[in-house]
């Protein structure tokens, strides 16, 4: 049986939703692959890669990223049960969990405003516009809700996923170096550390290296979306009437 070749096999893909699921798939173990064979060093994180190479591919070809998304969306669902999945390990470090409720508390409270404030801060200074701010604002929290937040304080959806992925790909890389350089050796401040500040692709990478502090950055990494969800307009409402006021 004669193969078929590569130019017909990427039309028949081009024309159907397998497309993006094929792309999204392959990108990501070429990542992975790359990612084991350096050691896993974390400034190759796999989804790091896997981006470079989808938007190679997209961009060599000229396939519209509506067309890449019809199927990957398959993949974007399953972020879901992913998320709600983390509960299971959670559960096994819940004692621990409720000894350190008011430190996780505060911990929130800070990484949240730090996340906030030095994003917004420091593009403010360089003369960003308000529209570029208000999609900047929520960069530190998953990209789905930082899309929500954007939209609802009047930011653009679109420019905060970019923002919110972009956040959670350098925390991934360059988390270890930071956390090594201030001498924090405890699994669980490190995991949710991560959580807090750089969200899914944060915890997966916490993950990678140790379960608690797995455990840790999915709690991070939830209660910081719910708490962005929650207090982000209401803060931008509060302060937009007393600025025009």
């Amino acid at each position: 049986m004669q193969a078929m070749p590569f130019t017909d096999i990427w039309v028949y893909l081009a024309g159907t939703p397998l497309l993006g699921l094929t792309l999204t798939l392959v990108a990501y173990q070429v990542g992975y692959r790359v990612y084991e064979r350096s050691g896993f060093r974390p400034l190759l994180n796999p989804v790091l890669l896997a981006v470079i190479v989808i938007v190679a591919v997209l961009a060599l070809t000229g396939t519209a990223y509506r067309t890449y998304f019809d199927g990957a969306q398959f993949v974007h669902f399953l972020l879901g049960p992913a998320v709600v999945a983390l509960a299971v390990p959670l559960a096994r470090e819940w004692d621990s969990v409720k000894r350190l409720a008011l430190p996780i508390a505060g911990a929130l409270g800070a990484g949240s405003l730090t996340a906030l404030g030095c994003a917004v801060g420091i593009a403010w200074g360089l003369g960003a516009s308000p529209a570029t701010l208000l999609s900047l604002a929520p960069k530190s929290v998953t990209a789905p809700i930082a899309m929500g937040i954007a939209e609802k304080i009047g930011g653009l959806p679109a420019l905060a996923a970019v923002f919110a992925v972009t956040t959670g790909v350098t925390g991934a890389a360059l988390g270890k170096y930071v956390l090594d350089g201030l001498r924090i050796t405890d699994w669980r401040v490190r995991g949710f550390a991560l959580g807090v500040a750089a969200h899914g692709i944060g915890t997966a990478r916490a993950f990678q290296v140790n379960p608690t502090a797995g455990a840790f950055a999915g709690l991070a990494f939830g209660l910081h979306g719910a708490l962005a969800a929650l207090a982000f307009p209401v803060v931008y409402t509060v302060a937009r009437r007393w600025i025009g006021g």
